[in-house]
């Protein structure tokens, strides 16, 4: 990062780290962003570049035939970039959602895994105007075979 942490980051980093900080911290994004808890997510690990957030196979995420709906899954992807995102853009930069790949590659019938990356380093110094950031995101079931890929662009400016 060139600059300071957002303050979401700056939050994660102050509760404990473990099972315990995940949680703590989970349940406070949910109340900041009340729809990512249709997917009751939990934020694992979350670094600048990188964000691994899993989401439970219930019946709030079924679809008609039982499996991790294709929108549950994409509801988790969007949940590890923002979070990657919230941990890799510096406080002088802002950035928001401009739009979504996503490649539905198998039936999801377990729990679900998102992996978020950068798709590239990003040098948010010399972004004085705007730019797109991609970030990759691969969903996985339990038995590590990739469900959903998605690639996520977010639009960055200065703040």
């Amino acid at each position: 990062m060139t600059d300071t942490a957002s303050p979401t980051y700056a939050l994660r980093r102050r509760l404990p780290s473990g099972r315990l900080g995940d949680v703590l911290f989970s349940l406070g994004m949910v109340a900041r962003v009340p729809y990512f808890g249709t997917i009751m997510p939990l934020v694992e690990e979350m670094t600048p570049g990188y964000c691994r957030v899993s989401a439970p196979k219930w019946f709030g995420v079924h679809n008609h035939i039982g499996t991790f709906h294709a929108i549950a899954a994409c509801n988790l992807a969007e949940t590890a970039m923002g979070m990657l995102m919230e941990a890799t853009v510096p406080a002088s930069h802002r950035w928001i959602p401009k739009g979504m790949n996503t490649r539905y590659l198998t039936k999801a019938t377990t729990r679900l895994t998102a992996h978020a990356e950068l798709a590239e380093p990003v040098d948010f110094a010399a972004i004085t105007e705007g730019a797109d950031v991609v970030i990759a995101i691969r969903i996985l079931d339990t038995a590590g075979t990739e469900v959903v890929h998605c690639d996520i662009t977010a639009w960055v400016t200065p703040a």
